[in-house]
């Protein structure tokens, strides 16, 4: 008895062994997949503290100033829309290996920009690479991962990196802020150009990352054959399997468009609702680089969750949290000061990362073919981000004084649909992709 339960024990730690030894392993490529990330946060942050600046400093109007915000919000959108086709024709590791580059090329002209013009097609450019990268990035990494616990933790490791990106715009811009003219936000916009050359010459020159590519199409090729494989959009959709694919689909596109909605709201209006409360800009942007350390600190912890049986647990967690914040601010309102409403940001900060963006990544990758992915995560990204800048015509009306504290029971609503969406996922990935174990097996009796 006691042999057996020794040898158990071993076994499993040789396991638990092979599988950090993997995470070393690829954990290279998972870092490369997650700059694409913080590029594409670094964009959006990036140009959201700058605009001002650039507004002034090229005697910008206030329409050319919205051209240019929701110019990038949609190029970000087409970006992932039509992820699917540029694997198709150029390759999934060709489109990895060189989207970069044309992220760097659009944050050169930004650099150089001296007019509207330049600066509209400088932003076009990097929204349109960074929305193709990000699925692609997240396809490569699950294709190449040697196995699912692997891949979830790698994925679910690259919003790390998209925090870190608001982070490193949010102190960029701090920092810069006294400097006159459109100088500091050139620098902001070469520190980003810079990343995206660095991130293109890795992934493109990078032998290890051959070797995995190379793994990953052989051990793709090993699990279909003998399959007749869906590689098609419409088919995996639409063909035999349609019940279950398009359950995965539709409880994944809830979930993520009302997360990203609420997210979307205080990316890109925090500051703004602070303001509104009585901070200065000062404080906002202090504030709002301590709320990120937040946000940043609790991905890490979710990280080292996502392969395991506490996921769901930790899901549960960062629901209840950002929908007790969504309460909260709905009871404070505008009156209560800045600080109550950073308070109760910092705690949806908190539950934002473990009921969010990092599990829509996993469970994307774990549900649907790897030829398919991308397709349907661009999809799924391009929609979103539509949704969320059609919903920014309306957020300032929604977070201005006096009507805040009514905002915010429909963004606890939200929440509660979102957590909705989620509990629909567990249970599909429950029914299809786990299935019950015979009763004999539940009831293995070690002795």
């Amino acid at each position: 008895m006691n042999y057996f339960i020794t040898n158990e024990g071993v076994e499993n730690v040789n396991k638990n062994e092979e599988k950090s030894d993997l995470l070393k392993e690829y954990s290279p490529l998972a870092t490369a997949a997650g700059i694409g990330s913080m590029l594409g946060s670094g964009c959006i942050v990036g140009l959201s503290a700058t605009i001002p600046v650039w507004q002034k400093g090229l005697e910008l109007t206030a329409g050319q100033v919205g051209i240019i915000s929701g110019a990038l919000t949609f190029a970000i959108a087409f970006g992932s829309l039509f992820a699917g086709n540029i694997t198709k024709i150029f390759g999934l590791i060709k489109s990895f290996n060189w989207l970069n580059l044309f992220y760097a090329i659009g944050a050169g002209i930004c650099v150089l920009s001296n007019n509207f013009n330049f600066l509209l097609v400088g932003v076009i450019i990097m929204g349109f690479a960074s929305g193709a990268d990000l699925p692609i990035s997240l396809t490569v990494v699950s294709y190449d991962a040697p196995d699912e616990t692997t891949s979830a933790k790698l994925v679910s490791s690259t919003q790390i990196f998209w925090q870190i990106g608001v982070f490193i715009s949010y102190i960029c811009s701090f920092l810069l802020s006294g400097i006159s003219g459109v100088l500091g936000a050139r620098i902001v916009f070469g520190i980003l150009f810079s990343f995206a050359l660095v991130t293109w010459l890795w992934r493109s020159s990078s032998k290890k990352f051959k070797m995995f590519h190379e793994r990953g199409a052989k051990n793709q090729a090993a699990k279909k054959e003998g399959e007749n494989a869906e590689v098609s959009f419409k088919n995996v959709l639409f063909g035999s399997n349609k019940e279950k694919y398009l359950g995965f689909f539709f409880a994944i596109l809830i979930f993520y468009v009302c997360w990203n909605l609420l997210a979307n709201t205080w990316g890109q209006f925090q500051t703004y609702a602070l303001t509104n409360a009585g901070a200065t800009q000062t404080q906002a942007t202090g504030l709002g680089i301590i709320l990120n350390v937040v946000s940043l600190l609790t991905t890490i912890a979710f990280t080292s969750v996502a392969g395991g049986k506490y996921r769901n647990k930790a899901f549960f967690l960062g629901a209840f949290v950002q929908f007790a914040a969504m309460l909260g601010m709905a009871l404070i309102g505008g009156g209560a000061g800045f600080l109550a409403l950073a308070v109760t940001i910092g705690f949806y900060n908190f539950g934002n990362p473990l009921a969010g963006e990092a599990i829509y990544k996993v469970w994307t990758q774990e549900s649907f073919p790897a030829e398919t992915r991308a397709s349907l995560q661009g999809f799924i990204n391009g929609f979103s981000r539509m949704c969320c800048g059609l919903f920014a015509f309306v957020t300032p009306f929604l977070v201005a004084p006096g009507r805040i504290q009514y905002s915010m029971y429909g963004f606890a609503g939200i929440v509660f649909l979102a957590t909705l969406a989620g509990i629909m996922m567990m249970r599909l990935q429950n029914k299809y992709r786990h299935g019950k174990k015979p009763k004999a097996e539940q009831e293995k009796i070690v002795a």
